[in-house]
């Protein structure tokens, strides 16, 4: 039976890659598509950017979900993570700022910059059917201070305002929390439980990425039916799931391992791209061969001349995911971050940091109407240095008899020194 994993991950990522091939979409009236202008060197960024999401995907999705809990489906947004990572990436210097560049796909934290700020600006704009929003802020435990460079790019490139908060105060745990709220639509109520939040960490960096796309052709209620579908993992499962099904003039591929199919939503700014194992493949066979290129000529072979009229049966399914990044981002090439012995973080802040926390939070939700996706990826910072004391707080109430002594500082010389005693 053929194994219909799937891939949910695809969905949240921008289309700066898509097809001039697909004539199928119908625009609504008012509603036309303008697409993000780029130069062939942000491009070229942009697809080395998409690699570093594919080589993520590799890492913390099927092969783990399969070894680990099978039954799991996952759901990660790449571009959360270039965001908190770009806005970190500006406090950060050496070979901690050489590998997290790498690992983005970057060749420097300018390019980073420019990228997310183009983004951050045009993508909430290209399609009045569907929402987009991007949004970033910063912690900072009242004990420590923000390089001023590095807040005045926060905020030039990130819309970021950076913010003070006495971190063992009981309620900022509660605050970073309502902000993923907040800018998620309340999809994601919770980036951080009491255990991983930490009163004496350096700062909290958050990105949060809200979508939500009407498709182009909405799926009718009245055709989604419970039918079988065979479950991840190795027995194979049968079970029952609620079935969506259209027939629409769509553009598909025949990839030879597996079919790739386009769901565009509103105007098509925005799409899902559905790749699904053929028999005997499954989907981590599929993501190993998954590059930027790949992904940009999807469409150029194996796909109908006159177009493909096609019989679509899709889950309304929803899964939401908890995923801790530390060993994953490591693993593709920026231990250093994470190391309080070699990060390199001089012009974030007034001490040595490193990277002590890294996790994201995402969920979605398809349905016959269209898709609600979101995720908040959130770094905490912290460091080796000792957090300051609270100064105490004491009476000392000079109403007896004392001593009194005049010195000098640097060498203690006792210049006077005398008894009070009221008279």
């Amino acid at each position: 039976m053929r194994h219909k994993m799937l891939w949910a991950a695809v969905a949240l990522m921008m289309t700066a890659c898509s097809s001039d091939n697909d004539e199928s979409i119908v625009n609504p009236e008012n509603n036309e598509r303008t697409p993000i202008t780029l130069t062939r060197a942000e491009q070229e960024l942009v697809t080395s950017n998409n690699d570093f999401a594919f080589n993520l995907f590799r890492l913390a999705g099927p092969r783990k979900i399969w070894v680990e809990d099978p039954e799991k489906g996952i759901i990660l947004s790449p571009i959360s993570i270039t965001y908190a990572l770009g806005m970190l990436n500006n406090g950060a210097a050496g070979e901690t700022l050489q590998q997290i560049n790498k690992v983005l796909g970057f060749n420097n934290a300018d390019e980073v910059n420019a990228f997310c700020k183009k983004m951050l600006t045009e993508a909430p704009h290209l399609d009045k059917l569907t929402k987009v929003q991007i949004a970033n802020n910063i912690y900072v435990n009242k004990y420590y201070t923000l390089n001023p460079v590095f807040v005045e790019k926060a905020n030039d490139f990130y819309n970021a305002q950076p913010e003070t908060r006495d971190f063992a105060d009981g309620k900022t745990l509660d605050v970073i929390n309502q902000w993923a709220s907040d800018h998620t639509e309340k999809m994601i109520e919770e980036v951080l439980n009491e255990e991983e939040f930490k009163p004496y960490a350096v700062s909290y960096l958050l990105n949060a990425i809200y979508f939500k796309g009407v498709w182009a052709e909405k799926f009718k209620k009245a055709e989604t039916k419970e039918e079988v579908f065979e479950h991840a993992g190795p027995n194979k499962n049968l079970i029952y799931v609620p079935m969506m099904h259209q027939q629409e003039k769509l553009l598909y591929a025949d990839k030879g391992d597996y079919e790739a199919l386009q769901l565009p939503y509103g105007n098509g700014a925005y799409s899902m791209t559905i790749l699904l194992p053929k028999e005997g493949k499954s989907t981590y066979d599929i993501a190993q061969g998954l590059t930027a290129e790949s992904w940009k000529t999807l469409w150029q072979k194996g796909v109908p001349s006159g177009g493909a009229v096609v019989d679509v049966k899709l889950p309304r399914f929803e899964t939401k995911t908890d995923v801790d990044l530390v060993e994953t981002m490591s693993l593709l090439g920026m231990p250093n971050a994470f190391d309080p012995h070699k990060a390199e973080f001089p012009d974030f802040c007034n001490v040595p940091t490193y990277i002590e926390l890294m996790k994201q939070v995402a969920r979605i939700k398809v349905s016959e109407e269209g898709t609600e996706a979101a995720a908040v990826t959130v770094i905490g910072m912290g460091t080796m240095a000792s957090l300051p004391s609270e100064p105490i707080h004491v009476n000392f109430h000079a109403d007896h008899p004392f001593i009194y002594m005049i010195s000098e500082k640097s060498t203690g010389a006792i210049f006077f020194i005398g008894h009070y005693t009221g008279l």
